[in-house]
């Protein structure tokens, strides 16, 4: 198992207490983590990203996208129908096992879609920063008297 020594990172930082457990538990799913099914990352654009992933075999029913908190998670559960019982396989090569992906996301991160076509399930996500958390302009003004007024408050 590997720890990270996040301490010469805090020592010029504020606020990032989460920063460490977060990459503690990727650094764990990594290792952990199945290869099954495959997935793609992409960034679309400056605040635009699309998570593919192969889902040949499943039907749109069998799958599920759900995000709680910051934690998205793609699952998949194949349903047997009639037909795939009568069956008998030589060779199974595409498999259809249950599965359960996780992919933490940034704060503000929002899911702007999902779609399946052809085997790949896409789901696109965005940042999408509150107005109240983008950088403005602090204007600073001076009173009569020589102290600072800041909203309309003597400082």
């Amino acid at each position: 198992m590997h720890t990270l020594d996040f301490s010469p990172l805090f020592r010029s930082t504020i606020g990032f207490d989460r920063l460490a457990s977060l990459l503690d538990a990727t650094v764990q799913q990594t290792e952990q983590a199945p290869a099954y099914p495959p997935y793609s990352i992409e960034k679309l654009g400056e605040d635009a990203y699309r998570i593919s992933m192969a889902v040949a075999g499943f039907t749109q029913d069998d799958l599920g996208v759900e995000v709680n908190g910051n934690t998205l998670t793609i699952s998949g559960k194949h349903t047997a129908d009639a037909a795939d019982k009568q069956r008998t396989y030589l060779h199974r090569g595409i498999a259809t096992r249950n599965f359960e992906r996780r992919f933490q996301l940034a704060d503000h991160m929002k899911i702007t879609g999902a779609e399946l076509t052809h085997g790949l399930l896409h789901v696109d996500l965005a940042r999408e920063i509150p107005e109240a958390m983008k950088p403005r302009r602090i204007e600073i003004a001076s009173g009569a008297n020589g102290h600072q007024v800041i909203e309309g408050k003597a400082a």
